[in-house]
This record gives structure tokens, sequence and C-alpha cells, in this order.
């Protein structure tokens, strides 16, 4: 039998009305078409304080990949082995941050709320390699701050749409390793981070910002720094697709740490301020070194050597027996501690409470 045109389309609006859900296993939320319709807003102050600090990162990646752009020559950029195109790429991720900036704004300004807006920054480099290398730093603990929270969101919805940013973050954090010479994705998992991880590692390049910016509620440690800290940037390896080259480190490498005093309450022209964390205003003295990178948390014994400084050795061991990939891997974090509580990927905030001092190693 055939049918007119319009005889089947109407045929096809009967069936699908008539037509049985389509099956869904048990379990699972939000997924049936009679359950609560989403609507993409923070639901807690926890949703909030969360995605204002996502949005203070979104903010300081838009200035930062535009100021490199405008700052340096396009001769400057091929002596780095970067050409006209690989620049215009760069500005393109500026040009992502516009979006993912609106998304995170357009979420925090329901109920009348005031999201950040952008602030004024201060940037330690002066050369094309050092910037990207800078950018590939930046990006790795944009990316990692918010897969530390991302699923602890009251707001599901919310989450989702954070989950499709910050996959792009991810992507841009490997072009700028690989604008730095460096192999683009030396890691089986990524890894995330708390929020006062992310924050510490953010607020020293905030100069200024509007009065009207929300206060940071999350808190800031003591900067760690690896004294004897490799260097991604390799002469002879300029920007490629991929290099094989030589990992930078190695499992029983001595590792020298410094870190800096408790600060107390940190302001920003008086707008954004921030009270350090932890325990670390008891003048506890550091016993290990966290190292988290990808899936693990591995603690190394921290020997005292002088005022505010001392030594510990990298760690070996992998992820995985089965596998090759080394818990030191990549652009990672580490952490003076005073404990060594186990912690796992989804409650890895919960070492917030024994930090003395944060910072990041580039392990490859």
């Amino acid at each position: 039998m055939k049918f007119s045109a319009s005889a089947a389309a109407a045929l096809a609006i009967a069936t699908l009305a008539n037509a049985a859900p389509a099956p869904v296993p048990s379990g699972g939320v939000d997924v049936r078409a009679n359950d609560t319709a989403p609507v993409y807003h923070t639901m807690s102050d926890f949703d909030f304080q969360s995605l204002n600090l996502a949005l203070n990162q979104e903010w300081i990646e838009l200035d930062l990949f535009n100021y490199g752009v405008r700052t340096f020559s396009e001769a400057d950029f091929a002596a780095a082995g970067i050409n006209a195109e690989e620049i215009s790429l760069i500005q393109f991720m500026a040009n992502q941050e516009v979006g993912h900036a609106t998304l995170l704004t357009n979420i925090l300004s329901a109920y009348g709320r005031t999201p950040a807006k952008q602030c004024t920054y201060a940037y330690d480099f002066y050369t094309v390699r050092d910037f990207v290398n800078f950018c590939q730093r930046l990006t790795r603990w944009g990316e990692s701050g918010v897969y530390g929270f991302l699923p602890h969101l009251d707001s599901r919805p919310s989450a989702q749409l954070l989950l499709q940013s910050i996959t792009t973050e991810a992507r841009q954090q490997m072009i700028f390793r690989q604008l730095a010479g460096a192999f683009p994705m030396p890691v089986y998992f990524e890894t995330g981070i708390s929020q006062a991880m992310a924050w510490t590692s953010l607020q020293p390049y905030l100069i200024s910002c509007p009065a009207e910016n929300p206060r940071i509620e999350w808190p800031i440690f003591p900067a760690l720094n690896v004294t004897n800290d490799a260097n991604l940037l390799v002469d002879g390896y300029n920007a490629a697709i991929s290099h094989n080259r030589t990992a930078l480190t190695a499992p029983g490498k001595t590792v020298e740490i410094t870190w800096e005093a408790p600060k107390g309450n940190i302001s920003y022209d008086g707008l954004y301020n921030s009270t350090v964390g932890g325990n670390v205003m008891n003048a506890t003295m550091p016993k290990y070194v966290a190292w988290i990178s990808q899936l693990n948390t591995t603690y190394t014994d921290f020997n005292i050597t002088g005022n505010y400084s001392g030594m510990t050795t990298q760690p070996g061991g992998v992820v995985f027996n089965s596998t090759d990939d080394g818990v030191v891997n990549g652009t990672m974090f580490i952490a003076l501690t005073d404990s060594n509580p186990y912690v796992t990927p989804y409650n890895l905030s919960l070492l917030n409470d024994y930090i003395i001092a944060w910072g990041l190693y580039q392990a490859d």
C-alpha cells in the first residue's frame, strides 16, 4: 500500500505519539522523560564558589593568550618555530575563552548574584618559549582544578556544561606542550586537584580586581619552589606535533625544595581576600612530600636542610603494574605536608588540611 507524502507524515507523527518510552537501565539521575527538567544555575554556595573560581581561571587565560599574541612579533614566534598559522591558533584559543567566560557568567548570575569580572594580571616571562611554557603550566592547573570539583557539584546540569568547556582546555594544554617542543600527552590519566590547590596556583598573578568581584573563599597555601626543577624547554626542540626525547627526570633524583612562610590574609588592592588554609598557621614543620599525578598521591620523606628549605627523592612506581606509566610524569603537582593520609582522586580535597606549601613539578 502506498501513501501520499502528507499521509505518511501524519502516520509517522501518530506512531511517535503512541510510542513507548525508550528503555533505560535502572539507576541514573535525570535520564527519564518525567524527571525534573535541567536548570543551569548554581544550587549551593559550594557551586557558586567553585564555578566563580573557574571563571577567574577563564579570565586569566583570555588575557594571557591575547597578551602573548599582542606582545611578541611574528619574528619572535618564528624563532621559536611557531608560524603565522600557529599564532592564529593561539588567538583562536583566546576566542574560546570568551565563550567559556560567557557560559560561566550566565550560570553564576542567576538569582542576582555577581560573577567575577576580569582582573589585572602580571606575568613573569619575556620570550615566546617562556610564554608557551607558562601557558602549558597555567592550563594544567586550570584543567585539573575543574576535574577535582566537577563530580562534587550540587548542580549536575551546570557540571555538564562545565565538562564540555574543560575538555577544550585539555586540548589547549596539549597544544601548548607541542608549541614548547615537548611530548604532548605523557600521561595516561589527567589529574584532578582541589579548589584551594588551583587557587593557590592562580592567585600570585593577580594584581587588582574590580571592586564588585566576589570574595574567593578557597584558602591559599604558601608557595613551594623546586629549586632544581627541570625545564620543559629543551634546546633543539622547537614547536612540533610530537618529539621523542629523553625524559627530564627519573626516580631517585634528589629534589631540592624551598617554601614560603605563612602569610595570613592575602589581599589584592583590598578587593580579593583569601586566607591561608589547613594548619599552616600553626608553624607545623613538613614531614612529607606529596606527589600528585594521574590516579596517585605518593608520599616521600622530607628532610629539612635549612630555614624553609629541604630535600626529598623523586619516587618511582607505575600507575598499573601492567604499564610503563610512571606515577611521576608530565606537568604535575607537589606539596609539603605534615602527615601522609590516604587519599584518592575523588576525595583529594581532604589533603588540604595537611598541606604546608603547594607548587608544580616539571617531571617531563
